[in-house]
């Protein structure tokens, strides 16, 4: 499948800080794909490279066939991080707006702006201002103003910021109804659980270089499947059972332990249930817990996502 972006080398340097290292990777056209790491890694100094919004300090790019985002700017669809709507216009105004910017003609943009408002659930506030309209709403809002020129590459930066689990849902419900419509769609999100359920491929990116780029499954395959166990079972015991290549306490209360029993590739942790009751241990609880794409990422960069980068970022205020 032919790539809709391709980044080959690219690095970013502010003064003596580096943002952005030798990053390589490619976005299949049609694809989602998730631009995932911590806080502070590097995602937005890189899609702001993308876009063409700042020069890369090395290294080459090319997307939709232009070595340069601001080339095909009417072709790109872009929600940045900082939301930003005028809030005495209505939605329609405002989605017509943004689409004029980009060479839709004014009338077509509030036809296509009434449109999908109702497909998002939105026709009741079209004639309400911004200011009046809840957070959630208003992300939906600005999502809409970010694609009703019906771009070929939508690039949706930390987009789930915010909003509340009922209107995470609903957005991804319009990412993929971008890829259904035959959009390319990147987006930046430090949240592995959205990813995990949307992205047919993701780049994990650390310190400013990428750990691992591929599938989900990929990336969930690098790390090993565990089972959680309780009762009043002692850590050698759970070592001696068979697949299990390490233990460790997960809490304790009194002679009953929780334990994390690490499998090795292939292992089966009914083979190790059973040994375990064939050899009296006193096993209460039993839990085989499959590896998640948070798991992978702590696995493959030593980062927690969920937890903001603070002396990166004062880093790089320091180096502007």
């Amino acid at each position: 499948m032919d790539a809709a972006l391709s980044l080959t080398d690219i690095s970013k340097r502010y003064g003596a800080f580096q943002a952005v290292k030798d990053l390589s990777f490619s976005v299949p056209k049609g694809s989602i794909c998730g631009f995932l790491g911590p806080n502070g890694a590097g995602k937005t100094s890189t899609l702001r490279m993308i876009l063409g919004l700042q020069p890369q300090t090395s290294g080459s790019l090319s997307i939709l066939g232009a070595g340069d985002g601001r080339s095909v700017r009417d072709r790109i669809g872009f929600l940045p991080e900082e939301r930003g709507l005028y809030k005495k216009m209505t939605p329609v105004d405002a989605i017509a707006f943004f689409g004029a910017l980009k060479g839709l003609p004014t009338g077509e943009g509030r036809k296509r702006a009434r449109v999908m408002l109702k497909q998002q659930g939105l026709e009741h506030a079209q004639t309400k201002k911004m200011k009046e309209l809840s957070k959630g709403m208003a992300q939906k809002v600005q999502l809409i103003a970010s694609v009703v020129h019906k771009p070929e590459f939508v690039i949706l930066d930390e987009p789930f910021s915010g909003l509340d689990p009922v209107n995470q849902q609903g957005l991804e419900e319009m990412i993929r109804g971008l890829a259904a419509d035959g959009a390319t769609v990147l987006f930046s999100t430090h949240v592995m659980q959205h990813a995990e359920r949307l992205c047919d491929k993701v780049v994990l990116l650390a310190r400013g270089q990428k750990a691992f780029e591929g599938t989900v499954d990929e990336a969930k395959a690098t790390t090993r499947r565990f089972l959680e166990l309780e009762g009043e079972i002692a850590v050698a015991a759970a070592k001696a059972l068979p697949g299990v290549v390490s233990v460790e306490t997960v809490r304790s209360d009194g002679p009953v332990h929780v334990l994390k029993a690490e499998l090795a590739p292939g292992g089966r942790g009914q083979e190790a249930l059973k040994a375990a009751f064939l050899n009296g241990l006193d096993v209460r609880r039993f839990e085989l817990r499959e590896p998640t794409l948070h798991d992978a990422f702590i696995g493959l960069t030593g980062d927690d996502p969920d937890q903001d980068q603070t002396v990166r970022r004062e880093n790089l205020e320091a180096a502007r």
